[in-house]
């Protein structure tokens, strides 16, 4: 989501020779560490990028988020179904593997573009499906529906691709974590916005004319979001091996030590978050009957969450870098999983307080794992064939992502409806998920030790830096002190 900055285009050094780089080079660009001097800007034509952001958010929160979760639970749809949904977006991403040799031809504008546009008339047809009800019965609703959501995402697979390259490329070095906490910030707050307009539109257990408009608002903001996409000023595409002809070296790029560990850490934290969202919406709906408009209510807590990631880091992230922030935020997920498998299994009554609690945390630990993720790939992977290291990045990170929900649904299903109870905890398909998933996110804060990220501060600093330096050490007087 952004634009300005044309001269980056020519990172890759006007020069040199397009190539990958030897299997065991140990490149990592030099503007991960902190910025120097303040001499970068950032380019004045990004605000095209932020508005197409805002309404892209909107838009896809309800297509990708809790309302088709709800729409889909209300069709009869099972965990594994709700898995595929879940998983249906990232899975699809494998296709830009094919679709990045295409990028040099097209341009990154027109190739996002084009994509986008054909991803907005799906959701014009899913605002169809719920008016159905009299042709279709549940079952043949959900069909079509899946129909529709494949389609809607085999067009994002796609055209996804160009977007990581573009912005790398509009955005200088040194900025690039300060814009990536702008940028999600925002997308947090619309998707706030987004669950609230939805929260009063379904009220309590939503109507398919209701679910109906709202997918038609979501359309219409996909609608808007191209005015500004097209307005993004278009950058060349970065030079590729070999003049983008010949085989792409990916046994190469996979041996590239610093992109290596992160696929690495991005493969465990996808593997864990998989069906964070989607089976905590369920857990909410099955175990603790909340209606729709009230599930709607409690998971915007975690948009807000996502919102005050820009509080919590701001532009530190550029001077403190990523491998701190990943490594915290893994170890604030072990302490999530494990509030929402002590609520799942009746350890302590469920309030609305700790649902409130836990999703706000959710939402901000995710937000801040995804651009510090974004930001350390920007750094590491070389700007010479920077648009298939890019997929591969995106498709080891989302295949995943997409495989992990399935699984997850299938967990649940198959541990169905049986209890026991065991070290003072009742055992069920909701706690167990949610243990599992403990486990799989101490996998990640293993590999995230591993990150290889020069100049990096240690996590230590990242907690003195917001607890104590920061001007925030203003609210520790409020502490309770012993």
């Amino acid at each position: 989501m952004q634009e300005g900055g044309q001269g980056r285009s020519g990172e890759a050094g006007s020069g040199e020779t397009c190539g990958y780089p030897a299997p065991r080079e140990a490149h990592v660009d030099t503007a991960s560490a902190p910025a120097q001097g303040g001499a970068e800007r950032i380019p004045a034509g990004l605000r095209h990028a932020y508005l197409f952001a805002w309404f892209n958010a909107l838009s896809y929160q309800v297509v990708l988020g809790s309302p088709m979760i709800l729409y889909a639970k209300a069709l009869g749809a099972s965990a594994t179904v709700l898995g595929v949904i879940a998983g249906m977006m990232p899975l699809l991403v494998i296709l830009q593997i094919p679709a990045a040799a295409h990028i040099p031809r097209v341009g990154y504008r027109r190739f996002v573009v084009s994509g986008w546009g054909i991803r907005v008339l799906f959701i014009f047809g899913m605002a169809l499906v719920p008016l159905l009800g009299g042709v279709l019965d549940a079952r043949n609703q959900l069909a079509l529906l899946l129909f529709l959501l494949f389609g809607f995402n085999l067009s994002r697979g796609i055209s996804s691709c160009a977007w990581l390259p573009w912005i790398t490329a509009l955005v200088p070095a040194g900025l690039r974590g300060r814009y990536l906490a702008r940028d999600a910030a925002l997308q947090n707050l619309a998707g706030m916005v987004t669950l609230w307009v939805a929260a009063l539109l379904l009220g309590g257990e939503g109507r398919p004319w209701q679910f109906a408009t709202l997918f038609a608002f979501s359309a219409v903001m996909g609608g808007l979001s191209l005015v500004f996409l097209k307005r993004m000023p278009d950058v060349p595409p970065a030079c590729e091996a070999s003049g983008g002809r010949g085989p792409v070296p990916w046994l190469a790029m996979l041996r590239h030590p610093p992109f290596a560990r992160l696929l690495q850490a991005v493969v465990a934290w996808s593997v864990a978050y998989g069906g964070m969202t989607a089976f905590t919406v369920a857990f909410l709906k099955v175990s603790l009957g909340y209606t729709e408009g009230h599930v709607l209510w409690a998971t915007s807590a975690a948009f807000a969450g996502g919102l005050s990631s820009l509080w919590f880091l701001g532009s530190r992230l550029d001077h403190l870098g990523s491998r701190p922030v990943i490594q915290f935020c893994g170890l604030g997920w072990l302490a999530v999983v494990t509030g929402w498998m002590l609520m799942a299994g009746r350890w302590r009554e469920p309030s609305p307080g700790w649902v409130l609690a836990l999703q706000f945390l959710m939402g901000l630990l995710a937000a801040l794992v995804q651009m510090a993720h974004t930001r350390l790939a920007m750094a590491v992977i070389p700007p010479m064939g920077r648009n298939h290291f890019f997929a591969l990045y995106s498709v080891a990170s989302n295949v995943t992502l997409g495989l992990a929900p399935i699984g997850w649904g299938l967990w649940i299903d198959a541990v169905g409806e049986r209890t026991w109870r065991w070290l003072g905890l009742e055992w069920n398909r909701f706690s167990l998920f949610y243990a599992a998933v403990g486990l799989a996110f101490g996998v990640f804060v293993l590999l995230a030790r591993r990150l290889v990220e020069p100049r990096a501060a240690s996590m230590e600093a990242l907690l003195r830096e917001v607890l104590i330096e920061s001007p925030q050490r203003f609210w520790l007087r409020f502490w309770p002190r012993t």
